[in-house]
């Protein structure tokens, strides 16, 4: 990994807000946001130079420019060792990355947390789901496999005026369940804190760095670093989908709905030839 990267990463959780929002930036647009000068950074993330300036000293470097000089060579080493590893990389490698990054998931997801979550699942009078351009996927999942259990699960998707009409029916007692992950959605976030303010809950299903949603959140769920490969595994996101399901289902009495969806189900099936 990027030393700077690592360092961003590693210092994150001990951030000011401030500087947190700098840093954010950094990691969603690097090393591009490094790039250019210090004011532009700051306007940017929203800060003034000053606190970019102390997240800068806080990494250690001898003011901006020798930030800037580190952020190169990182992305020189990173372009060197994307080139061996188009000449071929090692799946036993990979698959130990994945294998430890989602064990690392499930324990994350411990049954404090994953108390918290079922009953926010099974107590809301409706149940909305969005992501962004990948993660909706396990939105998706969550919808079709939810849906099942219990009435009134809707999947969030669209453009702004199909949004818009989703967003009219959200009520106070709804739950939003957003996934977000680096980088972070606009779309999601416009939803959910529109939704949030129409009186809906929030469960927010984010990565280790915490989408800026996370002061919304009413259930905050966190994908540990391990979860951060370099692809982004979506095996996660529907791992943790999967861990919710079963305890939303182990608190739910969904047989007779069950039943009742596979007689419906066979109803609409064409007669056979």
């Amino acid at each position: 990994m990027d030393p700077v990267v690592a360092q961003l990463e590693e210092i994150y959780p001990r951030l000011a807000p401030g500087e947190r929002a700098v840093a954010r930036l950094l990691l969603d647009d690097y090393p591009f946001a490094a790039l250019g000068s210090l004011r532009t950074l700051a306007e940017r993330a929203g800060v003034s130079p000053p606190t970019a300036s102390r997240l800068v000293d806080r990494l250690g470097h001898e003011g901006f420019a020798g930030f800037q000089a580190a952020v190169r060579t990182g992305a020189q080493e990173r372009s060197r060792l994307r080139e061996f590893a188009a000449q071929g990389l090692d799946p036993r490698g990979a698959a130990a990355e994945l294998h430890h990054g989602l064990s690392e998931t499930i324990a994350a997801f411990h049954a404090p947390l994953l108390e918290s979550a079922a009953g926010a699942l099974v107590g809301a009078r409706a149940v909305w789901a969005l992501g962004g351009p990948l993660s909706e996927l396990a939105a998706d999942y969550l919808v079709r496999q939810l849906g099942a259990l219990r009435p009134a699960v809707r999947f969030v998707t669209g453009s702004g005026p199909e949004r818009a009409r989703s967003l009219l029916e959200v009520a106070s007692g709804d739950l939003v369940v957003a996934y977000d992950f680096r980088r972070y959605s606009a779309q999601t976030a416009a939803f959910a804190r529109a939704a949030v303010a129409r009186g809906a809950r929030l469960l927010l299903i984010t990565d280790a760095w915490r989408s800026p949603l996370a002061d919304h959140a009413h259930v905050l769920a966190p994908l540990p670093r391990a979860a951060a490969g370099p692809i982004a595994p979506l095996t996660h996101e529907i791992a943790v989908t999967e861990l919710l399901l079963v305890a939303t289902a182990a608190k739910l009495n969904a047989t007779e709905r069950l039943d009742e969806l596979d007689e419906l189900t066979r109803s609409l099936q064409p007669p056979a030839e």
